[in-house]
């Protein structure tokens, strides 16, 4: 079974508001920036070449996202961010993001994206994950707590 994926951050100055709390949207960053190791970790890239599939450029344009605070996270305080891609569709993705102080949960946010061929002009056209993505995601989704 593979293990969750997981990086750390410290809260800066910069990401709170005047009372040293963490501003609520720096958390929808900090997510982005955690899915963006993942992908790293995996070898691929949220914006990469689609290896086969009718080649070109791909990228993963979000369609939903939504975040539930349960506790501020303040200035300097270090956060333990667990990337789990929970569902895997034909086209889509979906990832939970927790934070977590300690033992304490501070936050949980999901993600959902769809796999999109960027054609010529910017226009984006949803195409079904490419199966040598998926068998790199599908480990991690198999993982996933229920």
């Amino acid at each position: 079974m593979t293990q969750p994926f997981t990086i750390r951050r410290t809260v800066q100055f910069s990401e709170t508001d005047m009372a040293g709390v963490m501003h609520f949207s720096n958390y929808l960053r900090w997510m982005e920036d955690a899915e963006h190791a993942f992908w790293r970790s995996l070898g691929l890239s949220v914006h990469d070449a689609c290896r086969g599939e009718g080649g070109g450029l791909i990228s993963w344009p979000r369609v939903a996202v939504n975040c539930q605070y349960s506790s501020p996270a303040r200035f300097e305080d270090e956060l333990e961010l667990t990337v789990r891609p929970v569902k895997l569709g034909a086209k889509s993705l979906t990832f939970e993001i927790e934070f977590r102080r300690g033992a304490a949960r501070v936050a949980l946010g999901t993600t959902t994206a769809v796999c999109c061929r960027v054609e010529p002009g910017g226009a984006f056209q949803a195409i079904a994950i490419p199966d040598a993505i998926r068998r790199r995601l599908t480990p991690f989704v198999d993982a996933a707590p229920t």
